[in-house]
């Protein structure tokens, strides 16, 4: 890795992905794992996975992902934070515990940001993360600069998920991390085309989020989906939140319509929605080279670029004192970040 002190970016990618730090932060509602990945004398870029994910199986593939790895490190210090008791070797919470609410979860991400003495931050989620993320930025709108968010939820669940989810809690209740609660996750993260059929294998994706699955702690499983299926709708907080927001949402993902409904409310000017054919809700694994361009045009409106086009000194805050006047006017979002759809080629 190049030296601190210099702005060059000759990094090896994978050795920062996988060099970072785990911190364990106690909080008012339990303790939180935070993995930090490089210096943090960035601007800091939160991550937030979803139900019975962590970094490792909600976020690898984006940051495997050379040319979106690289404008992301070159431009943030990434903090990972695991839901309550899905860290990478987590323990079973204790069942005396209270089960947190969304709040109780929003508020634990104040004290993480607290702690490590991070202002405004670039935040991103998945799924049950985007929401916890476009909660958290409702309700502290001066700590959020920006949202990338991944098939959003903001309504409380249909009747359709409410299903699921009643299915899913049973399951994890009295029988643990069986087969069909895999699937049920597997279909909530992937689109019909990588999860196989009768005739046509799994992907290796959906193969190693099977195998990641298992590591997890039933129990700490079944706590946070008791939080997110109790989740309010905050489709009228999305009015009040004025940054700029970036939406990905896989043409095959069960929430799509839920992403739909989120862009219709967020001020046109300041939002932007990639629709992402042939691919489910995790988009961040499934399908994370068409999220770089769009990526690219959001981070151009904080005047930030990939390192091939950066000569600065990539340590800048990312304040707006520091965006050109002319990216902060309303048509320049609007222009550049108008809605597309996006297709990768199948290989």
């Amino acid at each position: 890795m190049s030296d601190s002190s210099s702005d060059s970016v000759s990094v090896d990618v994978e050795t920062i992905y996988l060099g970072g730090k785990e911190h364990i932060i106690r909080t008012d509602c339990g303790s939180v794992s935070v993995l930090v990945y490089g210096d943090q004398e960035k601007p800091a870029l939160i991550t937030y996975p979803d139900l019975a994910l962590n970094h490792n199986s909600c976020f690898q593939g984006l940051f495997f992902c050379p040319e979106a790895a690289s404008l992301l490190l070159h431009n943030f210090c990434i903090y990972h934070i695991s839901p309550p008791g899905h860290e990478l070797g987590a323990a079973a919470i204790c069942s005396e515990n209270p089960v947190p609410s969304v709040d109780d979860l929003t508020d634990q991400i104040v004290e993480v940001l607290n702690y490590f003495g991070l202002g405004a931050v670039m935040c991103m989620g998945v799924i049950a993360g985007a929401y916890i993320l476009s909660l958290f930025a409702i309700k502290h709108r001066e700590r959020v600069l920006g949202l990338i968010l991944v098939s959003p939820l903001c309504r409380a669940p249909s009747w359709t998920e409410w299903f699921y989810n009643k299915v899913m809690s049973n399951l994890l209740y009295f029988y643990g991390m069986c087969g069909v609660l895999k699937e049920f996750l597997l279909h909530r993260y992937f689109s019909k085309e990588v999860r196989g059929s009768p005739d046509v294998p799994e992907s290796d994706i959906v193969q190693a989020c099977r195998r990641l699955l298992d590591e997890r702690q039933s129990m700490n499983i079944w706590r946070f989906l008791q939080a997110i299926d109790g989740r309010p709708d905050i489709t009228d907080g999305l009015k009040t939140i004025k940054c700029r927001t970036l939406i990905f949402v896989g043409d095959d993902s069960p929430f799509h319509s839920e992403a739909l409904h989120i862009t219709a409310k967020l001020d046109r000017r300041f939002s932007a929605l990639v629709e992402v054919q042939v691919c489910g809700s995790m988009v961040t694994e499934e399908q994370p080279h068409a999220m770089l361009i769009p990526m690219e045009y959001f981070l151009m409106g904080y005047g930030l670029y990939r390192p091939n086009q950066f000569s600065g000194s990539p340590r800048s805050p990312l304040t707006p004192s520091c965006i050109a006047p002319e990216l902060l006017s309303p048509e320049s979002m609007g222009l550049k970040l108008k809605p597309i759809k996006t297709q990768i080629a199948q290989k």
